[in-house]
């Protein structure tokens, strides 16, 4: 299988790309990164300067891993949305671009076709989610909540709104107050009646928006599921 190394992931919270690695290999899968800078073109995408994401694109798709046929695991909802969905929009001429967006995967959605199950946890483990909004729109949850119910994750509450950030959106001058205003309709109110329970995130700008409000941190299901397994050094390792 080919670990998509997205910027989010792959700079600024790696702890999540190690965590999937090690339940992706508890699964049984190989798990190959490919060795020269890949990126998915969003940040240029999302800010209209839609050249720029060709161009970047195109030099991704010309590393050597991807031309495979292997599944892509993407763990960022938005990259995992801009590779599947606006990849093949961008690049209609170009026959990679179909073929990568059709390969493109999530860690659920692996998980889920393999019926993977991971070390059972001492007592069920209860969680407030917050979903990303390309995850809501685009990919949907149905096999994170297969991959929930037989790994014995219990979602209490999935928030159905945003968490305000949107990206580069809630970090750009001027915009602090939308944001804001946009997490109290959901993710503030849930944050505040369960000050206590575990939180679910697997993007990255939400984990930022509950880290930003609540001094909280978020786990992405990579995190939650590697808990469970050996340690290395441990001798059940």
């Amino acid at each position: 299988i080919v670990l998509w190394p997205d910027t989010y992931n792959d700079h600024l919270s790696p702890e999540v790309s190690h965590a999937a690695v090690r339940v992706l290999e508890d699964a049984g899968f190989e798990v190959t990164v490919p060795r020269r800078w890949v990126c998915d073109g969003l940040t240029w995408h999302s800010t209209g300067q839609l050249g720029m994401a060709r161009r970047v694109l195109r030099r991704s798709l010309g590393a050597p891993e991807l031309g495979g046929d292997e599944p892509i695991v993407v763990l960022e909802p938005s990259v995992a949305t801009m590779l599947r969905s606006d990849l093949p929009e961008l690049l209609p001429d170009d026959p990679r671009a179909a073929r990568t967006a059709q390969r493109v995967a999530t860690l659920a959605e692996v998980l889920d076709g393999v019926g993977y199950v991971a070390p059972p946890p001492s007592e069920t483990m209860r969680f407030i989610a917050q979903p990303h909004c390309h995850q809501q729109a685009v990919l949907g949850s149905e096999a994170d909540h297969r991959v929930y119910r037989r790994n014995a994750i219990a979602v209490e509450q999935e928030l159905t709104g945003c968490c305000g950030l949107a990206g580069n959106f809630g970090a750009e001058a001027g915009h602090e107050q939308v944001s804001q205003a946009v997490a109290e309709l959901a993710l503030v109110p849930a944050l505040e009646a369960h000050p206590q329970a575990p939180l679910l995130a697997d993007g990255f700008s939400c984990r930022t928006q509950i880290d930003s409000l609540s001094g909280r941190r978020a786990r992405h299901l990579a995190e939650v599921l590697a808990e469970r397994l050996p340690q290395q050094g441990d001798p059940a390792a």
